[in-house]
């Protein structure tokens, strides 16, 4: 009897004690929705002031001038601002080589025309016509006719209205000067929007692979050989390659290169970022639509999410083969052209999440662009989360780490493991007596040389979380949901290491995810190192969730249970490149590692043990790094899968490779 009352005693204080919690909580979140709606007003008063938007023109020539200031600011000294636009006037010659500059010679062009593959397959490439202008029309057509494989057919449904009729004369035209059958027209008797005729278009098309193409956009005249090369190389059933835009109807006037990276499944949940020249298995299409009229305006991005889904081997082509023109109206030129067309694509992306068996997740528009989207995905349960953090003295950097952590996290089911190594300072000892009054922090002794791994893998094993973070002692938390951010990465089951993004103290990047065989040991390295906190980064890449090879371990979170299956930290790495060595273990296991730009903290490097960069270290960090490229021969060999071959290995901002 008295057992059961005190049951009921405990669970009524734990009841009361969550209640508390969350009544805290929705008293924070309340606390922040009034002052956000406080700023709009305050802002949307200021937006609407006639002032404010006569002064527009200003404002942009300012806003010009100050990124200008801070990238000059950025570039050190006189040196390095010289050597800056030095590269930045190569960079500039260097685009010339993406344009008809790339044209096949007339030598090559004949040879590729008369290679013959085990697989030479006909490719359909499907263009919904709609009041086409008559110069976009003939460069588009053009450019088919082109091609260096020969193995394709063109067709076209054409949707325009009576006013202009000259669409189907020109599709005429063509059809005689081909006189090979391959270019096949037929007039819609209304226009079905672009899903509608692109659908038309497929019903018309023989062929085993499918192509999608623009009416007022150009094709690289070696971009079908190139498909057709990875098809009958990788067996490849969807394919897509790298594209530019372009003013001026002149390819060469190019504004926007865009080189992605391979087959990222959150990246492309987050953007379409693989867009065009998409060709792929018509075998795919079994049992399924094309284009879903539901989400026209978007309706690419539902199609490549679905098929993709379904695809043995989806390949990218690392070569600028599409062009996209950018003019008045078109989505290249402003995505507000086509405003629709946001709504449909957070659709897509939502009906592709429910097959996925995700539920209560949110998309929303970043700063980026308004398609480029944050997915919050649902926390399962309330998981613990063992917070592990190597330190040796530097009383005050643990203090402001730990002090962060406690004030700021609003995920609340942790604990912190603090590793002792070697310490000597008496403040350091005085700190730690202060923590034995907290009762989430443990502190664990390692009594051996200091071995960044070993001292790790031992707090690992004091664990009592289902999920392990590794930080360093010298962070600080931003972002008061960071635990929340990365969770919901860690608790998928086809993820294996998340990152957060990590600002030195002037608030510029110092990690945003690792690219292999970046820097001068040609090992890994930070993408977007330097950047300042407010860049997007490439392509918008500092705004989205997206997959990495490796995220750095000052900010790591993992399962529990595949840290075990991969044997932790190997302690033959004892200082550097562990961290790499360890996610490279968890994407061999087939596990993706994914970096998230909300989850925020400082992370003042090295404060515990100095920079690698001369003497006895630098020589240490040679030995590690030999150890690396060896262990990793292969995969270094093969190139970052989320890294483009067009940009350089010696820089961290994505320039182009010189």
């Amino acid at each position: 009897m008295e057992s059961e009352r005190k049951k009921e005693i405990d669970y009524r204080e734990a009841y009361e004690k969550e209640h508390l919690r969350n009544a805290d909580l929705a008293g924070r979140v309340a606390d922040l929705e009034a002052k956000c709606d406080d700023l709009n007003f305050k802002l949307n008063r200021i937006k609407s002031n006639p002032l404010w938007k006569m002064s527009a023109p200003l404002r942009r020539c300012m806003h010009f001038v100050l990124r200008q200031v801070s990238r000059v600011k950025n570039c050190g000294n006189l040196r390095g601002i010289l050597s800056k636009l030095k590269y930045k006037q190569i960079e500039r010659q260097a685009r010339e080589n993406y344009g008809t500059k790339s044209f096949p010679s007339l030598e090559e062009a004949k040879r590729q025309r008369e290679e013959r593959f085990e697989r030479m397959v006909k490719i359909s490439i499907l263009v919904p016509l709609y009041n086409t202008p008559e110069a976009f029309l003939r460069e588009m057509i053009q450019s088919v006719v082109d091609q260096t494989y020969e193995n394709w057919e063109l067709c076209l449904a054409d949707g325009s209205d009576g006013e202009h009729g000259y669409v189907g004369k020109i599709a005429g035209e063509y059809q005689k000067k081909d006189g090979r059958g391959r270019i096949l027209y037929r007039k819609l008797s209304k226009n079905e929007g672009i899903s509608g005729n692109t659908n038309q278009c497929l019903k018309m098309a023989t062929g085993e692979y499918i192509g999608l193409f623009d009416h007022d956009d150009v094709l690289h005249p070696c971009a079908l050989y190139e498909y057709v090369k990875v098809i009958n190389e990788k067996d490849a059933d969807y394919i897509y390659c790298d594209e530019t835009t372009f003013k001026s109807g002149d390819i060469n006037k190019m504004l926007t290169l865009h080189f992605k990276p391979d087959y990222a499944i959150d990246n492309l949940r987050a953007n379409n970022y693989i867009c065009h020249f998409s060709v792929f298995a018509r075998e795919l299409l079994d049992g399924t639509e094309l284009f879903r009229p539901r989400f026209d305006g978007s309706q690419d991005h539902d199609m490549i999410l679905r098929l993709t889904d379904r695809a043995r081997h989806v390949v990218h082509v690392p070569k600028l083969l599409y062009y996209w023109r950018s003019h008045p109206g078109s989505t290249a030129s402003d995505i507000t052209a086509k405003p629709y067309a946001i709504e449909a694509a957070k659709g897509a992306v939502a009906d592709h999440l429910r097959r996925h068996g995700y539920e209560h997740f949110q998309i929303t528009s970043t700063r980026a662009f308004e398609t480029i989207f944050k997915i919050r995905y649902q926390i399962i349960g309330d998981p613990m989360i063992s917070i592990i953090i190597a330190n040796r003295d530097h009383a005050a950097d643990l203090k402001r780490c730990i002090t962060s952590i406690l004030e700021r996290s609003t995920y609340e089911n942790y604990e912190i493991i603090v590793v002792e190594n070697g310490s000597s300072s008496p403040e350091i000892f005085d700190y730690y007596e202060e923590l034995k009054e907290e009762p989430k922090v443990k502190l664990v002794v390692f009594e051996r040389d200091f071995n960044y791994s070993a001292v790790n893998n031992l707090g690992a094993s004091q664990a009592k979380g289902e999920y392990l973070l590794f930080l360093n002692n010298d962070t600080q938390v931003i972002t008061v949901n960071w635990l929340e951010e990365l969770l919901m990465y860690a608790q998928r089951e086809d993820v294996g290491a998340v990152g957060g993004k990590l600002y030195y103290g002037n608030k510029t990047i110092q990690h945003a995810g690792v690219v292999l065989g970046l820097g001068a040991h040609r090992t890994a390295g930070h993408s977007h190192y330097g950047q300042h906190r407010d860049n997007l980064g490439y392509m918008g890449r500092l705004c989205y969730a997206q997959d990495v090879s490796a995220v750095t371990g000052a900010c790591l979170l993992v399962k529990r249970e595949l840290f075990q299956e991969v044997g932790g930290l190997d302690e033959s790495f004892a200082i550097s490149l562990n961290d790499v060595d360890f996610c490279l273990k968890l994407r061999q296991k087939g596990y993706l590692n994914v970096f998230t730009p909300f989850a925020e903290l400082y992370h003042f490097e090295s404060l515990s043990r100095g920079l690698d960069d001369q003497g006895e270290k630098a020589q240490r960090y040679e030995r590690e790094s030999q150890q690396f490229r060896e262990k990793w021969k292969d995969v270094l060999a093969a190139g970052d899968p989320y890294y483009n071959p067009n940009f350089s290995l010696d820089r961290s901002d994505f320039a182009l490779k010189i």
